[in-house]
């Protein structure tokens, strides 16, 4: 028995290499950049979520004491939630656009009619 090949129930995963060394990956610019965009991006979400949460409670309010949904309400609910849904797919790399106001437009709240 030799000690030159591994156990039968070893199994040796080779990784894929990138043809670029890391020392060029963490001089990227590009890399930095998107850093830069990332962090604005969690702060605009942020305070996005906080908008769409003063949205919900004035849109419950008016349900409460008027028993119709507001249009305008609802429309602004929509286009907040297609805002941070960009959002969240550019700060999972889900895609490479970059959202409002960084290139793409703010969102239409043309959503579903219920």
């Amino acid at each position: 028995m030799s000690n030159t090949s591994p156990p039968a129930d070893h199994v040796v995963i080779e990784e894929k290499r990138n043809d670029k060394p890391l020392e060029e990956h963490l001089k990227s610019r590009d890399t930095w950049t998107r850093l830069l965009f990332m962090l604005i991006c969690y702060v605009l979400v942020s305070l996005a979520g906080l908008v769409c949460s003063v949205v919900v409670v004035l849109g419950f309010l008016m349900v409460l004491f008027t028993g119709k949904v507001n249009p305008e309400l609802r429309d602004v609910g929509q286009s907040l939630a297609s805002y941070i849904y960009e959002n969240i797919r550019y700060l999972t790399y889900n895609t490479e656009t970059r959202p409002f106001p960084f290139g793409s437009p703010w969102p239409s709240a043309g959503g579903d009619e219920d």
